[in-house]
């Protein structure tokens, strides 16, 4: 597992020119730990100790765009490339459990990285400084282990979708969720009902194609009912036919495992009994009033 991070040309071009205008600069978070993992990253975000300002007056020759300007994320275009650069800063309040009320520039990343999600998420690196990893990232990503940075609690009240993210990497890394952790998003999973239900089928979809699936859904299969209800019910209901050795909560699970990694099947595979549990109720009425 090694360190040294292979930065593509565009963001490449994006830290030269930080940097020589005096700011520092990093890629930071997914890109960082894929490559650590020796995967190809698609997404390259970057960090900057300028601010929106200072980040628009360095590419003012480039085509920028204030996608989320407001906390201090520009995208710069860069070789037909789009690449987010965001201000160090630190978040304000969290009163809807999903964005900062207000942020805080700053010019330290440390500050900055103390606020992300989760260790594995919480690297840095540029060309300049090499790594830094405050939170050990690679050694849960050695052990293959989500944990989060600082106080779990925290950081899912913060942003209830964490909760999602945090078990969408289980199944996708194949880690296991460290236990503090897991007790907290079982403890704060009832947040789930603040977010939008379009970033949590997001999630979701990308849970359902990780390798780990199976295990995760039956580990955390409370989180999975607090967003489907209905899904519940299939819980502990036996299936009275010699073809069916589950329940019908783990024939489900199992059926998603067992189907193609497409989205549309493994939606289909989730859903496909979620009837089960009042049709059964209803027959047993029927042969109930007329016997």
């Amino acid at each position: 597992m090694s360190a040294e991070i292979q930065i593509p040309e565009y963001a490449r071009i994006a830290m030269k020119a930080l940097n020589e205008n005096g700011f520092s600069a990093f890629v930071v978070g997914g890109c960082v730990r894929d490559s650590i993992m020796g995967k190809i990253a698609n997404d390259w975000d970057m960090t900057t100790s300028a601010t929106p300002e200072e980040t628009l007056e360095v590419f003012k020759d480039f085509r920028t765009i204030p996608t989320g300007i407001k906390h201090g994320t520009i995208t710069v275009l860069i070789d037909r490339q789009p690449l987010e650069i965001t201000t160090f800063r630190i978040d304000g309040t969290y009163t809807d459990n999903r964005r900062p009320d207000n942020v805080n520039f700053t010019r330290n990343i440390e500050n900055d990285l103390s606020r992300r999600d989760f260790t594995v998420n919480a690297m840095a690196y540029s060309e300049k400084y090499g790594l830094v990893d405050l939170f050990g990232g690679v050694k849960d990503i050695e052990n293959k282990i989500i944990r989060c940075v600082g106080e779990p609690d925290k950081r899912f009240q913060e942003d209830a979708l964490r909760i999602m993210r945090a078990i969408r990497f289980s199944s996708v890394l194949g880690f296991e969720i460290e236990k503090e952790t897991a007790d907290s998003i079982r403890r704060n999973k009832h947040l789930l009902k603040n977010i939008a239900a379009e970033r949590i089928r997001v999630e979701l979809e990308k849970l359902l194609l990780g390798d780990d699936a199976e295990r995760v859904l039956l580990e955390f299969s409370d989180v999975i009912f607090e967003i489907i209800p209905e899904l519940k019910a299939t819980s502990g209901v036996k299936q009275n036919c010699p073809y069916h050795i589950y329940d019908v909560w783990h024939h489900i699970v199992k059926s998603v495992a067992s189907g193609e990694k497409n989205k549309y099947v493994r939606l289909a595979m989730l859903l496909h009994d979620i009837g089960k549990f009042d049709v059964k109720k209803r027959v047993l009425k029927a042969k109930h009033v007329y016997n």
